[in-house]
């Protein structure tokens, strides 16, 4: 029951996805290296505690969340779309087969 996505709208959702990809591959990268310094930081320089870990603990879990956002959720087929589907032929049954306004 999907309608068929004509030319403008496929190269829209195309480059909507490429820049969600990218993002999450810039703040997967970005991670790592502000981690690495911390680690460093804490490692050789200010105390002996390893106090880096709890940044990396917590940003690690907002880069798995925004991965999952982007790779899981955000993909071709994806639970969000499929989603979307279930709730526009609810609505429509709602309003008696009509197209929701």
């Amino acid at each position: 029951m999907n309608t068929p996505l004509n030319s403008e709208q496929i190269e829209r959702l195309a480059h909507r996805r490429a820049s969600a990809k990218l993002g999450w591959y810039f703040h997967a990268v970005l991670y790592v290296l502000v981690n690495l310094v911390m680690f460093a930081t804490s490692k050789y320089g200010f105390g002996t505690r390893p106090w880096s870990l709890f940044p990396l603990l917590g940003w690690g879990l907002g880069v798995a969340l925004h991965g999952i956002s982007v790779f899981v959720l955000g993909g071709s087929g994806s639970l969000r779309e499929r989603m979307v589907q279930k709730e526009r032929e609810r609505l429509q049954r709602e309003r008696g087969g009509g197209m929701p306004r």
